[in-house]
């Protein structure tokens, strides 16, 4: 068996412990929903922006690929940024927090399910990408639109189902 030639663009396709992935993605989709109750404006959204980074440093340590912060930063603000409006809602509502009573309201039980279902969809896009032999270098965010927008109504049902067991 002849071993697969890669590039510096390209990663081997390995074999990764699904249970290990899943585990992973429920606990950063469970941070964000968290980090979604804070009450002030925009500190919530740069900590979900942690908390994916974080995330997505695990997930590409378990596949060899290796993690740079400010370009995965770049990476993921460009994949949000390609599905909005999906992508403009964690940012819209936690600026509604701004509002006193009813947009602190609104906010804090809309902004934890976005929050949550944005983190889910992130993971999933990746974890794609990563057993597909991609890398950083080579993730296109106009190619996984349709899959991210997927994702994040298969997220939102998850982070719906997360709220319930609370």
């Amino acid at each position: 068996m002849e071993a697969q030639e890669t590039t510096q663009t390209q990663a081997p396709v390995i074999e990764v412990d699904q249970a290990a992935l899943d585990k992973t993605v429920k606990y950063h989709t469970w941070a964000s929903a968290v980090m979604g109750v804070v009450p002030l404006p925009l500190v919530d959204v740069v900590g979900v922006t942690a908390i994916q980074l974080n995330m997505l440093r695990k997930l590409s340590k378990y596949y060899g690929i290796p993690f740079s912060k400010n370009v995965v930063k770049n990476i993921l603000g460009s994949l949000l940024g390609a599905v909005v409006p999906t992508g403009a809602g964690l940012p819209l509502a936690s600026a509604a927090k701004a509002v006193p009573v009813i947009g602190t309201a609104a906010g804090v039980v809309t902004l934890p399910i976005l929050a949550a279902a944005s983190t889910y969809a992130v993971a999933k896009v990746f974890i794609q990408h990563f057993a597909s032999g991609g890398t950083f270098l080579t993730f296109d965010p106009e190619k996984v639109k349709e899959y991210y927008a997927e994702m994040f109504k298969e997220g939102q049902k998850v982070a719906s189902e997360m709220k319930a067991e609370v």
